[in-house]
């Protein structure tokens, strides 16, 4: 019971906007925000009329901002979020489904689908080595078309 009280803190704790230390250096990473969801961008791109905003915050950063202990046995050590605007008008694009898969430096991958929060869509990855991540998204937002993004990311 109590560890399905801390895993569900930890979920509501990262659907709350706050300041997150951008913790890994990958070049032209910079403090936006987006929606009131702060980090480190780590790709930014337009794809189809859609300006995709891609961010990676380390957990334990993100955890000791909210001012709470990573719960014993969380496994993942990075948090992915998207968000997604529509170029013409700026407004969000909060519906639809969102899939990322993470290639890891050994080349095993982790795939998920990200969930939707405060104006963006997350979830939590294992990136725990150093070396070069594959980032690959795939999105269906509520215009019925299906995109996509791919970029590396880089744990030093």
């Amino acid at each position: 019971m109590k560890r399905i009280v801390l895993m569900l803190a930890a979920i509501l704790a990262l659907a709350v906007p706050a300041a997150f230390a951008a913790e890994h250096g990958h070049g032209g990473g910079h403090e936006m925000g987006h929606g009131g969801h702060q980090g480190d961008v780590a790709h930014e791109e337009v794809i189809d009329g859609v300006k995709a905003t891609f961010k990676v915050m380390g957990m334990k950063e993100h955890m000791k901002a909210m001012k709470m202990e990573l719960p014993k046995g969380m496994k993942e050590t990075h948090h992915v979020a998207v968000e997604f605007k529509d170029v013409k008008s700026g407004k969000s694009l909060t519906e639809g489904e969102v899939k990322v898969k993470v290639q890891n430096p050994d080349k095993s991958d982790q795939t998920k689908d990200l969930v939707g929060m405060q104006g963006h869509f997350g979830a939590d990855f294992i990136m725990a080595n150093k070396g070069k991540y594959g980032v690959m998204c795939k999105f269906l937002l509520k215009d019925g078309k299906t995109r996509s993004s791919k970029f590396w990311y880089i744990v030093k």
